[in-house]
């Protein structure tokens, strides 16, 4: 399989400005480093899971992706082009072929416009339909391919007038209109009901075998990244902790902060060999701030294990098995 997205070195700096974060270019003043030089890439078909606590860089990684914002340093190359340097023309190609679902479908989706309006909209703006009727026949064909039958049901709604399922739904028909190459799902199903998260994961999993999709999935839970992804990434503080395949990464943890989130998963296995408990691989307390980041590794402040060399020097990932890494000094 070829790579489908290389990111390399990646950084976003927010600073910080009377207790407001501002996007803005790097000065002199204090700074969060919300994304801090974290190198990976998706292959052909594959999705690949960013995991961590709120406010570890997912969702600001998955913005840069989409080039919602741009990185204050390091390169996005798509299909071996850097997106960084695209113009007009080439973003606008790049905006069909990397399409987003985002967490809210409330926010997502314009409140003002029927269905029909919002999913004509793109094509409209790609010129992907050549008349009325076809431009009706691609959208009926998308609802019906997000399970929204008959389409004749939704088209002329607003969307105050559908469940969160079914926004989530039209947003991810909204996405596959334009036959993206790559998507980004930033928590698609956290805002749903749990007695539909299932069916929309269901969904995703037949539409990214069906359109042989490649992507990035932003979630805060192991259990969905384990049944969503190929590789999972997991993030703290703005850095790639460890990464490697999915189920060696659920089953096999290195890194003691996964450890640590997977000790506060309660699963069927546990009842008879749970994981470590959360009180021997974490101290208490909540994440370091952003803006005063301690020296060595960012995680050693609550790391149970921590010895003076994680106080002393940040460690990079390195391979600790076949392309399984993982960024720390605690063999």
């Amino acid at each position: 399989m070829s790579t489908m997205i290389e990111v390399k070195n990646l950084a976003k700096y927010f600073a910080a400005k009377k207790g407001i974060i501002e996007v803005l270019k790097r000065k002199k003043g204090r700074y969060v480093k919300a994304v801090d030089r974290i190198s990976f890439h998706v292959k052909e078909k594959e999705m690949l899971g960013l995991v961590g606590e709120s406010g570890c860089g997912k969702t600001t990684t998955g913005k840069l992706l989409l080039r919602l914002v741009d990185p204050t340093s390091g390169e996005i190359l798509f299909k071996g082009e850097d997106a960084l340097s695209f113009d007009g023309r080439m973003m606008k190609k790049f905006r069909r072929s990397v399409q987003s679902i985002f967490q809210d479908p409330y926010g997502s989706l314009n409140p003002k416009m029927r269905i029909y309006n919002l999913l004509a909209e793109p094509l409209e703006i790609y010129n992907i339909a050549s008349n009325n009727a076809e431009k009706m026949r691609i959208i009926k064909e998308n609802l019906e391919t997000v399970q929204l039958t008959p389409p004749e049901n939704y088209l002329y709604k607003y969307p105050s007038m559908l469940s969160g399922g079914q926004l989530q739904r039209v947003a991810i028909a909204r996405a596959l209109l334009m036959q993206p190459e790559f998507i980004v799902a930033d928590e698609p199903v956290s805002m749903l009901d749990v007695s539909v998260r299932g069916s929309v994961l269901n969904l995703l999993v037949a539409l990214r075998n069906k359109f042989s999709l490649s992507g990035v999935f932003v979630t805060h839970d192991l259990a969905i990244a384990k049944y969503m992804c190929d590789r999972i990434a997991v993030m703290y503080l703005g850095k790639i902790v460890e990464i490697g395949p999915a189920e060696e990464i659920i089953d096999e943890p290195i890194h003691p902060y996964t450890k640590a989130l997977l000790a506060v998963v309660p699963t069927v296995q546990a009842l008879n060999k749970p994981y470590k408990k959360v009180e021997e691989v974490i101290r208490g307390g909540v994440p370091q701030s952003a803006e005063t980041l301690p020296n060595g590794c960012r995680f050693h402040p609550r790391c149970i294990s921590a010895n003076e060399d994680c106080k002393k020097c940040e460690p990079e990932l390195f391979e600790a098995k076949p392309n399984h890494q993982v960024a720390c000094y605690i063999k």
